[in-house]
């Protein structure tokens, strides 16, 4: 959970939060023995003693037992409000029960039998309908489903590199690992940035095929074609940037680079693992209305079970269906993950359950920009639909350097503070809350009340 030195924003703020810090810290590690002794006997047999990297943080990770609605328990009896959900997968709470009860069905009935069901066409019918898109594939993760989308780009174009923004995150293949989160000394120029792998194990040539942009500069990506002209596959972003924060697009962004993208011959690819159906019943398209070529999705379509998903045009998804594009998994489509999500798509997660939650997170926004408003915290909030955060900078974050300007000493006592009070937030400083159709009134009160007394602290 650490960055790059931050720009200062008041030594006695910041002096505060390392106190906040340094405090918490002890409370965390005393009210979770539990936890820490699982934790290293996991280390023993798993690097890090976690199954993901992600689910790994300081002082140790906690280690949960159960959960239902929209709390969690660990293994010390601790009770938390849950606004991590996952990393966003759990719109639909834990153990809604119609989810459960299509579960224990499908599970009656068996859960894989590599052969058509007839509960597959029922989701891809779900999500052709919701989404901009002809016909959908699926895949078993987010990670799947963006390296699936930048194969058929390039089988569909017949070229090699593809563009990402800066600071993007679209799973750990090694097309995506590059320039997630790299250093200012390596980044290079903001307009132009320099390739930069996430960690070692990317091939040595990788970093040639994809090029670089900063999102919100149609100029860049202009020039970023040009340097590179008939030689780009596709142009693959998050249109609503949530691996820092939440950045939200300019005015007019994404249709621009929508033209832009299309006009060199590529294809433009929108990465909606985190997006998806948090952010509208439809998606960014039902924000923004710009259709993209290609749509990835995962995480929230699935309510909790491994699921991803790439749909696009007819025309495009041609190129699987007669052989020139191949698309395998054993586990693809199996009819446990189908149930569970046809569940979320016709029976959890309809219109009025998600008009619901985002209300209850409009009122959770609104609430903690008064809270920093009166105390003058420099700091804003950001939200996407049913998701939310608060950023530590004064001005909007509008691409990764922005987002590296931002305070994370701050950032870090927000987590922990909230963290050891019950609120269970994203563990990095990067993530975002999601509020579930399973949240309740009394669980956003809970939140701002916390909030209310680590901001009092703060800036007291």
């Amino acid at each position: 959970m650490t960055e790059d030195a931050s720009a200062p924003v008041g030594s006695a703020l910041i002096d505060r939060a390392e106190r906040i810090t340094t405090r918490e810290k002890a409370r965390y590690e005393q009210m979770s023995p539990g936890s820490r002794r699982e934790s290293a006997r996991a280390q023993k047999s798993l690097p890090l003693g976690v199954g993901s990297n992600l689910q790994f943080f300081d002082p140790h990770p906690v280690v949960m037992n159960r959960a239902r609605g929209s709390r969690l328990w660990d293994v010390d009896g601790n009770e938390y409000i849950d606004y991590n959900l996952g990393y966003g997968s759990l719109l639909a709470g834990h153990c809604h029960p119609k989810m459960v009860a299509a579960l224990q069905e499908q599970l009656q009935a068996g859960t894989l039998y590599v052969t058509p069901n007839p509960v597959t066409a029922d989701v891809a019918e779900n999500l052709c309908a919701r989404f901009p898109f002809d016909m959908v594939r699926f895949t078993n993760s987010g990670t799947e489903a963006t390296l699936d989308a930048i194969r058929l780009a390039r089988a569909v174009t017949g070229r090699d590199k593809i563009i990402k923004l800066e600071g993007g995150y679209h799973g750990h293949h090694d097309l995506a690992m590059i320039s997630v989160k790299p250093s200012l000394a390596d980044a290079g120029s903001a307009e132009a940035p320099n390739s930069v792998p996430f960690y070692l194990g990317v091939g040595e040539h990788v970093p040639l095929e994809v090029v670089v942009v900063p999102y919100n500069d149609p100029r860049a990506l202009e020039g970023a074609f040009a340097r590179h002209e008939g030689e780009v596959a596709a142009f693959l972003l998050e249109p609503v940037m949530q691996n820092i924060g939440i950045v939200l697009p300019d005015e007019g962004y994404l249709a621009r680079v929508a033209d832009i993208t299309r006009a060199h011959g590529a294809l433009l690819i929108f990465d909606e693992v985190k997006t998806g159906i948090t952010a509208h019943p439809r998606g960014v398209f039902g924000v923004y209305g710009v259709q993209p070529d290609i749509i990835c999705l995962a995480k929230s379509i699935g309510g909790g079970v491994p699921v991803g998903a790439f749909g696009a045009r007819e025309e495009i998804m041609t190129y699987i269906a007669d052989g020139r594009m191949a698309h395998m998994g054993t586990f693809n489509a199996n009819p446990l993950v189908m149930a569970a999500a046809r569940s979320v798509l016709t029976e959890i997660v309809t219109d009025e359950a998600w008009a619901e939650a985002k209300a209850r997170n409009d009122r959770l926004i609104a609430g903690c920009r008064d809270i920093i408003d009166a105390a003058g915290l420099p700091a804003h909030t950001v939200q996407m639909g049913t998701k939310g955060c608060v950023t530590y900078s004064t001005a909007p974050v509008r691409n990764y350097r922005d987002y590296k300007a931002s305070d994370f000493t701050m950032a870090y006592a927000h987590w922990i503070y909230m963290m050891t009070h019950g609120i269970f937030l994203p563990p990095g400083l990067d993530d975002q809350w999601l509020v579930s159709v399973q949240h309740s009134d009394a669980d956003v009160d809970r939140h701002l009340e916390v909030f209310a007394d680590f901001v009092a602290e703060l800036t007291a």
